[in-house]
This record gives C-alpha cells, sequence and structure tokens, in this order.
C-alpha cells in the first residue's frame, strides 16, 4: 500500500436524493462496486424516489448496498430537509470519510453543508448537467445559481460529464476553472439479441422502422415535442413505429397525445433490461430543452443504434453530428428531418451506428469511468495528506 493509503482504505461516501432510472444512479451505483477494494470502501446513501420514477436499484440493481433515508428526496421541504441534514450528519459521523461525493442538485446542497459541518477535507461534487434553465421560473433559477455560486467555494473539487455542461456553469459564474475536473458518464449494455427477436419480445411488427426514446416522461424532456416530431415523420413515412421505455410524471399526457398517431406508438415502460429495446432499433431519440451527458444515448451508440438529438447541454460529445447521428435544433420539425434522413437510408443508418458503436466503447467504457475517479481521488488524497482529524483520535463535528 503506498504513502497514498497511509490512512488504510480511503472512505468515500456517495449521497444522492434518489436512486431513479437515470445517468446520476447509475454513475453512482458503478463507482460503488468498481473502485478498488483493497484501496478504497464505499458507502452510499440516497432517499426515495417518486411515485411516477422508476427506482434504479429495483429495476436494474437490486443487490446494490444502499443507506436509504426516509427525510432525503426529490422535493424542497424546509422540515424534511433539516432532518436530512441532520441524517446525513449522522452517517458522516459514522462513517467516517475521508471524501464526501455528492450528486444531483439537491444531494449538493445538504450533502455538501453537511460535510463542512463534520469537517470532512475533501469535498466533490458532480453536475450530471444543470438545472440552471429549463426547471424553475427565472426567479428560482437566479436564487439556486447564487446557492451553487457559495457552494462551489466550499467545494474541493468539481466534476462535470462533458465540457459544454463545465463551460455552460462556468459562464453562470459556479466554481473556478481550476476546481473542475470533466470525467464522462461510462455505461455498459447487456448482449445484444437479434432484431428480429427483440421486435417479438417487444410485440413489434419485423418490418416497419423503429425508432426508440429511453427515459423519463417529464417537462423537460419534452414529451410533447417527441409526440409532434413522430407525427411528422409518419406524415412522409407512414409504416414508421416509435417505441416509449420509460415513465415520468407526463404519461398520461404522453398518451393522451400520442391517441392521433394509432397504434404508431407503443408504449412499453421501463425496462430492466434496455439492450433488447435498443437491439429493436433502428434510430434512437431524445428531444430534451435540458440535459447533461444522456446516459441512454451512450447505450444506444453501444448497441451499434445511431441517434438523433436536440442540441443541448453535452448530447452533442455524445452523438457526432453527421457521423454518428445528428444533432439538431430545438424543433419537432428539425428532429423530424434528421430521423427521416436515417430512417429512409439503411445504408447511413448502419454506418452511422457502427461509428457510434465504436465511438462509446472507446470513450464511454465503465473501466475508464472508475480509473478516472480513482485518479482524481488519489490526487484530492495527496494534496489533503494529514487533514484527517478523526484519524488523529478527534470526533467529527
Amino acid at each position: 500500500m503506498t504513502e497514498i493509503y497511509d490512512v488504510g482504505p480511503v472512505r468515500v461516501m456517495s449521497i444522492l436524493a434518489r436512486m431513479n432510472v437515470g445517468g446520476p444512479a447509475w454513475l453512482a451505483s458503478v463507482l460503488t462496486r468498481g473502485l478498488p477494494k483493497d484501496r478504497f470502501q464505499t458507502r452510499l446513501v440516497c432517499g426515495c424516489v417518486d411515485n411516477s420514477e422508476a427506482d434504479f436499484i429495483e429495476l436494474r440493481d437490486p443487490n446494490l448496498p444502499v443507506r436509504r433515508l426516509e427525510s432525503l428526496g426529490r422535493s424542497v421541504r424546509i422540515g424534511g430537509d433539516l432532518l436530512a441534514l441532520i441524517a446525513i450528519c449522522r452517517e458522516i459521523r459514522e462513517f467516517r470519510p475521508h471524501i464526501v461525493h455528492t450528486h444531483t442538485a439537491k444531494a449538493g446542497v445538504l450533502g455538501r453543508i453537511a460535510a463542512v459541518i463534520c469537517r470532512v477535507p475533501i469535498r466533490v461534487h458532480t453536475f450530471h448537467g444543470h438545472v440552471l434553465s429549463g426547471y424553475f421560473s427565472p426567479l428560482a433559477s437566479r436564487a439556486l445559481r447564487i446557492v451553487e455560486v457559495l457552494l462551489a467555494r466550499l467545494s474541493t473539487a468539481l466534476i462535470a460529464v462533458g465540457e459544454r455542461v463545465r463551460d455552460e456553469l462556468l459562464d453562470a459564474g459556479i466554481g473556478r476553472g481550476d476546481k473542475y475536473v470533466v470525467i464522462p458518464p461510462g455505461a455498459a449494455i447487456g448482449p445484444l439479441p437479434d432484431k428480429l427477436y427483440a421486435r417479438e419480445w417487444l410485440g413489434l411488427p419485423p418490418g416497419r422502422p423503429v425508432v426508440v426514446f429511453v427515459g423519463r416522461l417529464t417537462g423537460v424532456k419534452r414529451p410533447d415535442r417527441l409526440m409532434e416530431a413522430m407525427a411528422d415523420v409518419l406524415d412522409r413515412l407512414p409504416g414508421a413505429l416509435l417505441v416509449i421505455a420509460g415513465e415520468g410524471d407526463l404519461m398520461e399526457t404522453t398518451r393522451r397525445n400520442a391517441e392521433s398517431l394509432g397504434d404508431s406508438v407503443r408504449f412499453v415502460g421501463w425496462q430492466s433490461d434496455v439492450s433488447k429495446v435498443f437491439a429493436a432499433a433502428d434510430v434512437a431519440v431524445l428531444t430534451s430543452d435540458n440535459e447533461g451527458m444522456p446516459v441512454s444515448l451512450i447505450e444506444a451508440s453501444l448497441a451499434g443504434v445511431p441517434s438523433v438529438t436536440t442540441a443541448v447541454g453535452s448530447a452533442g460529445e455524445v452523438v457526432i453530428d453527421g457521423v454518428t447521428g445528428h444533432v439538431v435544433a430545438l424543433s419537432a420539425r428539425a428532429v423530424a428531418d434528421a430521423l427521416l434522413e436515417i430512417l429512409l437510408d439503411r445504408e447511413l443508418g448502419l454506418v452511422m451506428g457502427e461509428a457510434a458503436r465504436v465511438h462509446a466503447e472507446q470513450a464511454y467504457g465503465v473501466p475508464r469511468l472508475v480509473d478516472d475517479h480513482v485518479e482524481l481521488y488519489e490526487r484530492l488524497i495527496r494534496d489533503h495528506a494529514g487533514c484527517w482529524p478523526w484519524e488523529a483520535g478527534d470526533r467529527l463535528g
């Protein structure tokens, strides 16, 4: 064991507000399982998902070790958040982490405050995107920006999942450039079944062009734009199908909007194994107003499926425009035009899909994700050697 680990295995506590299906939950699960056990001990702390959301742990990783805090969740509640802060402090005092690593906005606020209260020397926060636009009113967004500016000063390091995400945060005055590290997500996908089998398993006819959307049906994802784009696609390619793998608070609204499109839209719900969904696809689509670096597009790419995405966040770093798919303006017509170009040219779709697979395997593998975090953690440990008050017998907080 090198001098970095003179205090013993480095203890890392990850904190999320909730483990709903998505990029933050995936990353937290990968780090909890993937950090070298001889050099790191981990504890994952999270709240509970909303009724309209799918629980990542139940759906994708039922044996993931996690500490659930009933008071920690998505909604902002003064009394509940105070209880959550106390509960997080209790977890910190018990686990005595060298590093507290927070994910998502609410957990980032409470987790970093708790880490300061408890004198944890290394405080890391990952921006999986940001909620500075597309989520709240202008007044609430300005208030949130002020909070993030203050919290950035309390952070030892800030991780952005993409270069554009980092640049947007810096433009908003959040943190200094030397505090940021860009660590793109890592993803994996199971063995791909045959396309005919996958379509039969999903109840899809074998010969029709298939577009897939994997994700939450919520406002920022713009399912209304997705329905409008699909209506345009069907006007020019009547045989096309849209498969929606996901649910959310706009599920019923989206179902109503899809009624006019008949059986051309299929809702298959959250899937524990997305490999079958992508194996059935000719192209994947994302129509969001705001994103970080979408894991669903990485998974599609790993499956050899080209993608069409709006130009938001770091989606354009996953999808190379004109090479592995298309990155388009925030309009239904632009989405539809890009989808049709791929659906109507089978050879183009195959070439883009293979390019997407090669790019994703090189850039977004899980081993690279773990190695990037190990490198960051080790650097921070070296920079803070001797800053462990509890190792000297002191009490936390």
